[in-house]
């Protein structure tokens, strides 16, 4: 299905035709009728001579009610430019126009209305002016046609058009992410809130759970229609009325998108190129304040210029815009911005959620932005990961705009030519993530750094605590045991218990230290089973003995030489199997020692799972 929409100046007839051609008035509201004005969005339907059913979004084409305009256009698929064969081309058809073309709508008609009030010299006049009010926009070269919505004039071939011209007007992606921008809300009593939109992407069910965004808010799908006929399922490009439970009509916002939980979040930062409309009222300077308009939604901004000092009418420029209030969007959105009064220029969101930028003019900003915008779809995946990664395949799908299935095509290719690497299987690990290239030899080459550093400052250790590597890095905890299980396996780095190093990594002592070591042992064996315990050493010498098995540590004071420690836990071992248990007193006889030495030998062997205590005994394992 299909979604039509009306643009041009005020009184130059769109409601009329759109009532002419649907049997229904689009002009809903009390005052609309009383003025006989539009001033909010109408909608109505029809059914094509082929038998297809279109929806019709009429919209209001006073200057005053632009922003309504704009909350209706954002989602159509085809626009009837409409242009009075009395007045011609006027101020709001040139605004419509624009605004049309920066949305990048191709797919369109001029109808020229009023036909039966001029003469068919006029109605001549009146279309080589439009020809060339099109000439150079996204309409140029559209259909044209006159009619009059009071005699009926016209309006048959009209129909005929538009299904020739939908004949050639692709039908909307399906990424399997239902996204409806709301453009209305009411309640109704004995059903509740209903809120209606366009279905811009995925599908809706009756008994959905939903979520709007930007607020959180999650509710449930209670029923939906479309043209006032009940649906339980529905496909993208509908105009669509949802009724919900579980939320209250004041909770609910014009702007707001009506989604599935999990994947669309608010941003208040975007990336894009903005190209500015030829007529505007003034050149776009460096962080000026206006008017940012997508799809339904509206909020006031700031636009920092990435590549200019000022954008000048009829040119283009990367930019960053600064919301003050968060919108949901992804990348290739379209969006509006306005001065107070004037339509200025727009584009399309290359990030939807970037990083800040403190450097304008920067060469890799724009080389990362011209990728994200033109590249091809490796591109895309490549320099999103660049940033972002390493990613999983939903961040990748959603950043990139493209769905999960050619993200694994692309990523098969990009893994299998180097250019990505993955962190699990591609196919049959739902949890794998993916680096660029660029990013695995980063994240590598600070592993690599850091260990190294360690290494240097205490060669002594056996490693890095692995904890503290990860860190530096700032990953996930599963992300980073895959990195790690990734280069372990592929002898760049060795995992030594709880610890890292380098393959080449072998703490070793100097002579000077061979002899400290040395005399501190002696001196421990000394007395073997009952040692000093203040004997003056250093912190890095001692783990290093420790590591090394020469010394073994009970606790923070007590210390064996690692003879003493295997001579005492080989006679206990012994002294177990011939009584079946041993207490403190016990081994402090067994060994002509003290409490001070025999308790904390104990308690280390329960550590070690050799001995078990029960009561005041141990007991072997």
């Amino acid at each position: 299905m299909y979604v039509i929409g009306t643009a041009g100046h005020v009184d130059h007839g769109k409601s009329t035709l759109v009532k002419a051609l649907t049997n229904i008035d689009p002009d809903r509201l009390p005052e609309e009728k009383e003025r006989e004005m539009t001033v909010d969005l109408g909608f109505a339907w029809m059914t094509l001579p082929s038998g297809r059913d279109v929806s019709i979004v009429d919209v209001p084409g006073h200057e005053r009610f632009i922003k309504n305009m704009l909350a209706g256009v954002g989602a159509i698929d085809l626009a009837l430019l409409v242009v009075s064969a009395e007045e011609s081309v006027m101020q709001q058809t040139r605004e419509h126009l624009a605004i049309l073309d920066l949305l990048q709508i191709h797919r369109g008609i001029v109808v020229i209305t009023k036909t039966d009030l001029v003469d068919e010299e006029l109605v001549d006049l009146v279309k080589a002016e439009v020809e060339d009010t099109l000439a150079g926009t996204s309409f140029e070269g559209v259909p044209m046609i006159g009619v009059s919505a009071y005699t009926g004039a016209g309006l048959e071939e009209l129909k005929a058009l538009l299904d020739q011209t939908l004949d050639q007007t692709q039908v909307r992606r399906d990424l399997g992410r239902p996204r409806l921008p709301i453009d209305r809300c009411f309640s109704i009593s004995g059903f509740g809130t209903v809120v209606t939109g366009t279905l811009i992407d995925g599908a809706f069910s009756v008994g959905q759970e939903v979520e709007l965004e930007p607020s959180g808010t999650k509710c449930r799908i209670r029923g939906l229609q479309s043209h006032k006929s009940k649906v339980d399922y529905t496909d993208p490009g509908v105009r669509l009325a949802v009724n919900l439970s579980g939320i209250s009509r004041s909770d609910v916002m014009r702007g707001e998108i009506l989604t599935v939980p999990g994947w669309l979040h608010s941003a208040r930062r975007l990336d894009a190129r903005v190209r500015m409309v030829k007529n505007a009222s003034h050149a776009l300077r460096h962080n000026e304040g206006v008017t940012f308009h997508l799809f339904t939604s509206e909020t006031t901004a700031r636009v920092r210029l990435l590549d200019a000092d000022r954008l000048a009418p009829d040119t283009e420029g990367w930019v960053q815009i600064l919301l003050d209030e968060p919108i949901p969007m992804v990348k290739g959105d379209f969006f509006v911005l306005r001065s107070a009064e004037d339509t200025l220029g727009g584009g399309q969101v290359v990030d939807p959620n970037p990083r800040r930028r403190y450097r304008r003019f920067d060469d890799d900003v724009i080389e990362r932005l011209m990728m994200l915008d033109q590249g091809t779809g490796e591109d895309v995946l490549i320099s999103i990961a660049d940033q972002w990664g390493p990613c999983n395949v939903t961040t990748l799908s959603h950043r990139a705009n493209i769905s999960a299935e050619e993200v694994l095509e692309r990523l098969g290719q990009l893994t299998e030519s180097g250019e990505m690497v993955a962190l699990g299987d591609l196919v049959n690990d739902s949890d794998a993530v993916f680096y660029s290239r660029r990013g695995w030899e980063a994240s590598k080459n600070k592993i690599f750094a850091a260990l190294t550093s360690y290494h240097s400052q205490y060669p002594l250790r056996k490693g890095v605590p692995i904890p503290e590597i990860r860190s530096r890095l700032v990953l996930p905890q599963p992300v980073y045991l895959r990195l790690l299980a990734k280069l372990n396996q592929e002898g760049a780095l060795v995992e030594d218990g709880q610890y890292l190093k380098m393959p080449d990594h072998q703490p070793s002592l100097t002579p000077q230290l061979e002899q400290q070591a040395s005399v501190y042992i002696q001196q421990l064996e000394k007395e073997p089973y009952s040692p000093v315990t203040d004997i003056p050493i250093d912190s890095e010498l001692l783990n290093a003995l420790i590591d090394q098995g020469k010394v073994v540590k009970v606790n923070e004071s007590v210390i064996f030489a690692s003879t003493a420690y295997q001579s005492m836990t080989g006679q206990i071992t012994a002294h177990l199997k011939d009584k079946g248990s041993i207490t403190v007193a016990e081994a402090r006889t067994l060994f002509d020692s003290s409490r001070k030495y025999m308790l904390p030998l104990l308690e280390y062997l329960d550590q070690q799972r050799i001995t078990r205590r029960v009561g005041d005994e141990r007991v072997l394992r």
